[in-house]
């Protein structure tokens, strides 16, 4: 499938050279997964899914606060769960948990890397993964308790079974069914909609309608099974309506719901947000496209390639909720045009990439010391006060430990950068570098302030000292997922939905302008907060009179 690139000249790749991307890839993949709370908006209802199993055992129902929770397949949840119990005594809870994301994307580099050396030869494996977690919309999802990451980890796998399908065929048929019921086990029908589309749509091509193809996808099918079918027969058994809950009220019916409802502004999303969400690796693949013009809907790779790409645009623009996450899926097929074009990009694009990236985040690395140097001395620059004004309850703090992983990163950095030459490999590496060099250092002197504003820790803590000594139970009014999962951890609190005609407490989640409640007949506020760097959102406490 790659005849034509392995008569371009490629670089060895030395084991000291593999070396050097293997800890690349390492620091960028765990740097941030330990050290702060569940974040807010989708860390929090994630983790709550997580703690669940972790405290009840119950590893069947999703179950979110002691409410079911039936809005995805629960493979992620199960797999953060015995991260989290395994290193419990060593970390906690929630950090242990998002170790799970750290294991799918190193899945994730290695199959998408296994896909790039299979469609375009040897040499070609590490700079896929490179090209990677150098995008944009990888930095922060990867980082996080989402499911999603599961779903890509089932879709590079599934990918790599494709790419191997016209050549070993029941080894592609395995890996392609694993894939597929990994997806659907970590995120519902979207991975079975991919993979019945994408295996439809390479029938167009004369080199795809071939007996090894369909074979593979006969294997694929059969080793898909079993994980198609075992966890939600078990839910049906345990129970018919959580079953349909799932399965229609919150996933197929919301997708026809959708399409019936005929509100398509958000369809062409992903035209607007993937250039962002991809770079650098979108512009690498449209020039792949643009000098593969008149061969490319002819060699295989490239049809398997542009053919996954349309299938996931579309799939993914009717999916309800669209949002940056969902859109990971589609970075592998991009990245992957990217990496054919290392052998043909002209050294004077390679150059501008290069010090495009040099300039760019050598800028925002003075940015994030500047302003951290601010924040801690208290001085008047304007970006001091921004900070302090974005994050009001911020109390700044020299850490030695954070200083110098930052201090010694930000060496390394400048040191890995300022290098004679120039190339295309070169240039990927550069920016994968400055990408990695940012999030090490909002992971560490960054992170108090970021842990003030997203963490629901101290408004919890706060809250639990001010209930009464006695009383029967919370009610909740407008209590959100997010919300519900981290008073549960962080204070054991459980306000019950539709009680507070029974509770002597009353929880109520609104905005800094909500109308009190206090002014109605029977209720007296006790208490009032919020997170230290949210001024809007307020949860307020009411005690019943008597």
């Amino acid at each position: 499938m790659y005849a034509y690139y392995t008569q371009l000249k490629e670089p060895e790749i030395t084991p000291f050279k593999a070396g050097f991307l293997f800890l690349l890839c390492a620091v960028w993949i765990f740097t941030g997964l330990i050290g702060h709370d569940p974040w807010k908006p989708d860390e929090a209802y994630s983790f709550g899914l997580v703690y669940h199993i972790i405290q009840s055992g119950d590893w069947l129902v999703p179950t979110l606060a002691g409410e079911p929770y039936v809005d995805k397949p629960p493979l992620y949840y199960w797999t953060a769960a015995i991260f989290a119990k395994t290193l419990a005594p060593l970390l906690p809870l929630h950090d242990g948990a998002r170790l799970a994301s750290g294991f799918y994307t190193v899945l994730t580099l290695l199959f998408a890397g296994m896909t790039g050396r299979e469609l375009f030869g040897n040499n070609r494996g590490w700079p896929v993964a490179i090209i990677l977690i150098g995008c944009l919309g990888m930095l922060v999802r990867a980082h996080e308790i989402l499911t999603d990451n599961a779903l890509l980890t089932g879709c590079a796998i599934m990918l790599y079974g494709f790419a191997l399908s016209l050549r070993r065929t029941t080894l592609a048929g395995v890996f392609i069914g694993l894939g597929l019921g990994l997806g659907f086990l970590s995120k519902g029908f979207i991975a079975p909609f991919l993979f019945l589309f994408i295996s439809i749509a390479l029938l167009l091509f004369r080199n795809w309608r071939t007996r090894e193809y369909f074979t593979a996808l006969g294997i694929a099918v059969l080793c898909a099974l079993p994980l198609l079918v075992v966890w939600p027969l078990l839910l049906y058994l345990h129970s018919p309506a959580m079953f349909i809950e799932w399965a229609w009220t919150r996933n197929i019916g919301r997708w026809f719901g959708f399409a019936a409802s005929g509100d398509f502004r958000e369809v062409f999303y992903y035209l607007k947000a993937l250039p962002w969400l991809a770079w650098p690796a979108a512009p690498l693949a449209a020039w792949t496209v643009w000098e593969a013009r008149k061969r490319i809907w002819r060699e295989p790779e490239f049809q398997l390639l542009l053919t996954s790409f349309l299938v996931m645009f579309a799939v993914l623009s009717f999916v309800p909720d669209i949002n940056d996450q969902n859109a990971m899926p589609m970075l592998l097929p991009i990245a992957l045009l990217a990496t054919a074009s290392l052998s043909t990009l002209r050294r004077g694009a390679a150059n501008a990439l290069d010090w495009f990236a040099i300039m760019t985040f050598a800028l925002l690395a003075i940015v994030f010391w500047w302003g951290w140097g601010g924040l801690l001395l208290d001085n008047k620059a304007k970006i001091t006060w921004w900070l302090k004004n974005y994050q009001p309850g911020f109390e700044p703090d020299f850490y030695a430990v954070p200083f110098w992983i930052a201090a010694a990163a930000t060496v390394l950095w400048i040191a890995i950068v300022w290098r004679v030459g120039r190339s295309v490999r070169r240039s990927l590496i550069n920016w994968a570098a400055s990408i990695s060099l940012l999030w090490i250092l909002a992971m560490t002197i960054w992170l108090p302030w970021l842990d003030t504003g997203k963490s629901y820790r101290y408004m919890v803590v706060d809250l639990k000292k001010n209930l009464p000594q006695k009383y029967k139970c919370i009610a909740g009014v407008n209590i959100g997922d997010n919300q519900a999962a981290m008073l549960q951890y962080f204070g054991d609190i459980k306000p019950r939905t539709h009680a507070s005609y029974v509770c002597d407490l009353l929880l109520v989640q609104g905005n800094r302008i909500s109308k009190p409640i206090e002014d109605e007949i029977g209720w007296d506020k006790i208490w009032e907060g919020g997170r230290k760097g949210d001024t809007n959102e307020r949860f307020r406490l009411y005690k019943r009179l008597k």
